[in-house]
């Protein structure tokens, strides 16, 4: 399942690319439902296929 919505962030991401405010918005809606090792891997992947003009820093919240 981690993979499942790690692969789907990608997809997401690669559909709205030609819009970088479209694309961070989608970027910070998948770090709400990725782990964090997951969002590291996110982040490498938006940094080599897209440039850093398109990341975001992730703003990390654990619920208790």
């Amino acid at each position: 399942m981690k993979k499942n919505k790690l692969e789907y962030a990608k997809t997401i991401l690669k559909k709205v690319s030609f819009d970088v405010k479209l694309f961070r918005k989608e970027l910070a809606k998948s770090y709400q439902y990725l782990l964090e090792d997951e969002i590291n891997e996110l982040m490498d992947w938006v940094i080599q296929n897209f440039g850093k003009q398109y990341c975001l820093t992730p703003i990390l919240v654990k619920n208790n």
